[in-house]
């Protein structure tokens, strides 16, 4: 028998393995298109309202705007269609959504403002095609995770750098490179998302089970404790050297989650909550910065003239806006200070209302959970653990954000990702948008991979089944495995 008729039944498995995976991509892409072209309506029918609420007529740039981000939707979906074309439908039009809705809120509040969102809404998507276009596979970000890690280091430190380094509203957050200024706490959170996941993913047998021995007791192993011990004082030195809280506790939230995920010891979460607490009672004794935000969240009025004033301005912003808003354009959010970054989701609140800020968090709850639906369905452990480290890095700075406005905690700072001002929280969570993308076309590939092995060719002439196989192994054999010849 020739060799081509000994191979046709695996062409005819891996033919009809490609047809199904084909047939299953064209679904999903136009489910993608789809919604897309209803963000598109929805974000130009708000950029109209909001528009005719301010000024009573429809903006000149009206044909602009609709060119421009029809444009930039289209470069987006094409670059997934093509680089990831088995990832979720629904990742791209949530972002795109909370973009459009952004900036909508950012032109009205400060048109130049707008202008250059605009301008990082461009490069953000660029940057989400340049991802996904450099890295064909998730895993590829563990090879180079102590590089990451040391540029994440980097970029931290990176405000404390004489002469580059800027000190704004008592913080020193920002660097400032020629025309420049950009936050690289927003790239840095990404770059140790994907350290923590590296190192978790290899160390979380180690760090569940206690290995030393003292008396009756089995104990973890100092050492492995030390990623967490260290992130503790990484932590407080960010926020003794830099006056940054927010930075801080997203970091020290984020190692923690990770380490009760990936070891299920709840333990972990007490010791973290301990260390921290302690660090923050610590940094309330000498940190200036630390106390006055404090005193601002615990009486506000008594400080109303200077750091309880933004705080107080924004609840006159939600409570002006009510249950349904006073209506696109017709609020007045500017006199609130940061309207635009800070406190976007007060200014927010006042045009669209308590519905419209729990539609919001709606979309942010859904873009969560594609997330974490996305680390469920991974096989990899390292994929598991960097996809729910990124939804958890979207969920906590939601929760910061919405706590800090409703002193739920004090304001720290952060802002809400894709609608706030700001090129590099922008930017960077369009980074954070193609890594879960990317592991989510991933995961179609591990099952259809899984599939097409499941796939039995046809038994040629002469030859043996697996049965026939099983029955000749000798006994003790371990060379099988689940009923199948290794």
């Amino acid at each position: 028998m020739s060799v081509n008729a000994l191979s046709a039944p695996v062409n005819v498995a891996n033919a009809t393995s490609r047809r199904l995976r084909t047939l299953r991509r064209l679904p999903q892409r136009r489910t993608e298109l789809g919604m897309l072209v209803l963000v598109y309506v929805l974000v130009l029918g708000l950029y109209l309202l909001a528009a005719l609420g301010a000024t009573g007529a429809a903006p000149k740039a009206t044909i602009v705007f609709a060119a421009l981000s029809a444009l930039l939707l289209a470069t987006a979906h094409l670059a997934v269609r093509r680089l990831a074309p088995d990832a979720s439908p629904i990742f791209l039009p949530l972002a795109a959504l909370l973009n459009g809705i952004g900036y909508v809120f950012i032109s009205h509040i400060d048109p130049a403002e707008g202008s250059n969102q605009a301008i990082w809404t461009a490069v953000g998507t660029l940057c989400l095609v340049a991802t996904l276009a450099l890295f064909p596979r998730a895993i590829d970000f563990e090879r180079y995770r102590y590089l990451i890690a040391l540029a994440g280091i980097a970029l931290l430190l990176l405000p404390l750098a004489p002469k580059i380094g800027e000190d704004i509203n008592g913080a020193r957050l920002w660097v400032r490179a020629g025309p420049l200024t950009f936050q690289p706490e927003e790239f840095a959170k990404i770059g140790f998302a994907i350290f923590f996941a590296s190192v978790l993913a290899e160390r979380a047998d180690l760090l569940a089970t206690g290995t030393r021995r003292i008396g009756r007791w089995l104990v973890l192993e100092p050492r492995y404790l030390a990623p967490l011990v260290g992130a503790w004082g990484f932590s407080l030195l960010i926020l003794l050297a830099e006056n940054n809280l927010g930075a801080s506790f997203l970091f020290f939230t984020l190692l923690v989650s990770m380490l009760w995920i990936a070891t299920g010891r709840i333990a972990y979460l007490g010791l973290g909550g301990g260390l921290f607490a302690g660090a923050a009672v610590f940094a309330l004794e000498i940190v200036h910065h630390a106390q006055t935000r404090v005193q601002a969240w615990l009486h506000p009025w008594a400080h109303f003239a200077t750091s309880g004033y933004q705080i107080i301005e924004g609840w006159f912003g939600l409570a002006g806006g009510g249950m349904w808003g006073l209506g696109p354009g017709q609020g007045n959010p500017q006199v609130i200070p940061e309207a635009s970054t800070d406190f976007m989701f007060a200014s927010i609140g006042e045009e669209i209302g308590l519905v419209g800020l729990v539609a919001i968090l709606c979309v942010y709850l859904l873009l969560m959970g594609s997330g974490l639906r996305a680390a469920v369905r991974s096989e990899r452990s390292f994929d598991k653990l960097l996809a729910t480290g990124l939804s958890l890095l979207l969920v906590v700075q939601v929760f910061v954000v919405g706590g800090g406005i409703t002193r739920v905690i004090p304001v720290t700072g952060i802002t809400l990702p894709f609608v706030s001002y700001g090129g590099s929280s922008l930017v960077s969570s369009y980074l954070l948008l193609a890594i879960l993308v990317r592991i989510s076309n991933d995961n179609a590939n591990q099952i259809a991979t899984s599939a097409r092995g499941s796939i039995e060719p046809a038994t040629r002439p002469g030859s043996r089944t697996s049965e026939d196989r099983g029955a000749r192994q000798p006994a003790g054999d371990l060379s099988t495995t689940g009923g199948l010849a290794l």
